[in-house]
């Protein structure tokens, strides 16, 4: 049994990639302050963000280590999951609100801890993608908590670096943005069980 990589990325970069806290935060922040003086909540971002994968990795790897049979209900909540945001996002007007938060480190940081959008991403990453095939080795999991947060960082620099810009190319090709999100989502959800 091989690692699936091709499904794991696009759940990743999929999930990633849509407007979540982070995004649309980063967004806002760069946008009304510029890029450099945003760059420090984006740094907190990518630390909590790294702490909180962290802490997912080893609740989902004990979790899935004491109760073997809890990867199929995960599975079909993973999927189920997917679904109901392919289904949000196909649905969405392509309105983005923008937040007015502090763009200070801490305010980074401490935002993921209360970002239930990261703790999906995690869990549903580690379940149902990672430790089938990583379960107890520890770096490979610390370097895959890493991966997951690093990835996500660069997606809300990615928002930060367009700023405006990105949230017209959603206002703007709102539905076809959504179709193709929903659409990789759905694909996501269905290769859970191939």
């Amino acid at each position: 049994m091989n690692f699936n990589l091709i499904p794991f990325l696009t759940y990743v970069i999929v999930t990633a990639g849509t407007p979540g806290p982070n995004n649309i935060t980063s967004m806002s922040n760069a946008s009304r302050l510029g890029l450099k003086k945003s760059y420090p909540f984006n740094l907190g971002i990518w630390v909590g963000f790294s702490i909180v994968a962290i802490l997912c990795t080893i609740f989902v790897s004990l979790l899935s280590s004491l109760i073997p049979k809890i990867k199929v209900a995960m599975l079909i909540v993973g999927a189920v999951y997917m679904l109901y945001l392919a289904w949000k996002t196909f649905k969405s007007s392509g309105d983005i609100e923008e937040s007015h938060s502090s763009a200070n480190f801490f305010s980074g940081l401490f935002l993921q801890f209360i970002n239930a959008k990261i703790y999906i991403y995690c869990i549903v990453s580690m379940q149902v993608y990672i430790l089938p095939y990583y379960g107890g080795q520890l770096l490979p999991l610390f370097g895959f908590a890493i991966l997951l947060a690093t990835i996500g960082f660069l997606f809300t620099l990615l928002w930060a670096v367009f700023g405006s810009v990105f949230k017209l190319l959603f206002s703007k090709h709102a539905k076809l943005v959504n179709t193709i999100m929903a659409l990789l989502l759905v694909y996501c959800a269905i290769s859970l069980f191939l």
